[in-house]
C-alpha cells in the first residue's frame, strides 16, 4: 500500500506546467505580434512553424492563426514537448480550430452527427473524442450537417454559447455556402435558380412550387461543363433545407449522379456526387471574415473530361 504524500498534488501540477511556455495578455494583440514580444529572438517563421504543429494554445485552445486576436485575461501556453492533440483521421481532415469552433472536410460515407443506429462512426464522435483528449469535459456541438454521402467543408461549435449564436444568427453569419455537383444530362441553362417549398417526410423531402406549408427553399446554380452525358454545376444556397440540392436538381431534371433517391439511374463515382466546397462567414465572437475552400474533386472534373474520338 502506498503512502500518501502530502506534496505529490503540488509537484503534478509543477510537472504539468513544466510542459509549457506561459504568457498572460494584459493588452490586446494578435497572437504572432505577441509572441514575438515575449518570446525574444525569435522569428516569424518560427512562430509560423510553431503554430502550424499546432503547439501553441489559447485559454487552453489549439490555435493556428498568426492573426488571432487576443484579449486582456487571455492565456497563452507555448508547448515545449510534441503536442499530444495532433489530429489524424482518414475521414475527416482538420481545417482550423481555434477557442470558439472547428472547421474541418469530411469525407462522403461518415455521418456528421450521432443516430440512434449509429454512435461512433460519425464526424461528431470523433471530434468529441480528439477535444476530449484536452479535457474529459471537453466536446462539441452541431451546428449544421452535411448528408452521410456528400462530401466537403462544415464546421462545429465548442461550447453552447458559439453553438446558439450560429444557429440563431446563421443567415446572417454565414456569407457564402457553396456546393459542387456532377448531374446527370447536359444543362440547358448556364446559369439559373430554383425555388420551391420543401417538406421533410423522413424518407424523403418533398417539393412543391407554391407555399403549402413546407420550408422555402432557394438555390443558386452556375454551369461550368458539360460533356460525356454529365453537366459539373457549381451551387450556392440562399436557404439550407434538407436535401435542398438533390431535390431542386432533380426539379431540374438533372439529377445528382449517384443520388438514386431523387431520381438517378447510374452512379458512375460510386458515391454521391456531391461536394461542399466552399464556407465563407463571419467568426461568431471576433467578428473577422473566415474564409475556407477546397478544389473541385479529381474525380468530378474527370467525369465530365472530353473525350478523344
Amino acid at each position: 500500500m502506498f503512502k500518501k504524500d502530502k506534496n505529490d498534488g503540488s509537484r503534478f501540477k509543477a510537472r504539468a506546467a513544466a510542459k509549457y511556455t506561459v504568457f498572460n495578455v494584459s493588452e490586446p494583440d494578435e497572437l504572432m505580434a505577441f509572441l514575438m514580444k515575449k518570446m525574444a529572438g525569435i522569428s516569424r517563421t518560427r512562430v509560423k512553424t510553431l503554430l502550424s504543429k499546432r503547439v501553441v494554445l489559447v485559454d487552453n485552445n489549439i490555435q493556428t492563426r498568426h492573426d488571432f486576436p487576443l484579449l486582456p485575461g487571455m492565456k497563452v501556453q507555448v508547448s515545449r514537448e510534441k503536442h499530444n492533440r495532433e489530429f489524424r483521421n482518414p475521414m475527416l481532415k482538420l481545417l482550423y480550430e481555434d477557442a470558439y469552433l472547428i472547421v474541418v472536410e469530411k469525407k462522403e460515407g461518415l455521418l456528421s452527427v450521432a443516430t440512434e443506429r449509429q454512435k461512433e462512426r460519425t464526424a461528431q464522435h470523433i471530434l468529441n473524442e480528439y477535444v476530449k483528449r484536452e479535457h474529459r469535459n471537453n466536446r462539441i456541438y452541431v451546428v449544421h450537417r452535411l448528408d452521410r454521402e456528400t462530401s466537403g467543408i462544415m464546421m462545429y461549435a465548442k461550447d453552447e454559447m458559439t453553438q446558439h449564436k450560429l444557429r440563431d444568427n446563421w443567415h446572417d453569419i454565414v456569407t457564402d455556402r457553396r456546393y459542387v455537383a456532377v448531374v446527370t444530362g447536359e444543362m440547358e441553362k448556364d446559369q439559373g435558380t430554383v425555388e420551391s417549398w420543401l417538406t421533410d417526410r423522413k424518407l424523403y423531402v418533398s417539393s412543391s412550387d407554391y407555399d403549402d406549408g413546407g420550408k422555402y427553399a432557394l438555390t443558386h446554380y452556375r454551369t461550368i461543363k458539360r460533356a460525356n452525358g454529365y453537366s459539373l454545376v457549381e451551387l450556392q444556397l440562399e436557404t439550407g433545407r434538407k436535401n435542398q440540392i438533390r431535390v431542386h436538381m432533380q426539379l431540374l431534371g438533372h439529377p445528382v449522379a449517384g443520388d438514386g433517391r431523387y431520381g438517378c439511374e447510374t452512379d458512375p463515382l460510386g458515391r454521391m456526387a456531391l461536394h461542399a466546397f466552399k464556407l465563407c462567414f463571419r467568426h461568431p465572437v471576433t467578428g473577422e471574415l473566415m474564409e475556407f475552400e477546397t478544389p473541385y474533386p479529381a474525380s468530378f472534373k474527370k467525369l465530365v473530361l472530353k473525350r478523344n474520338a
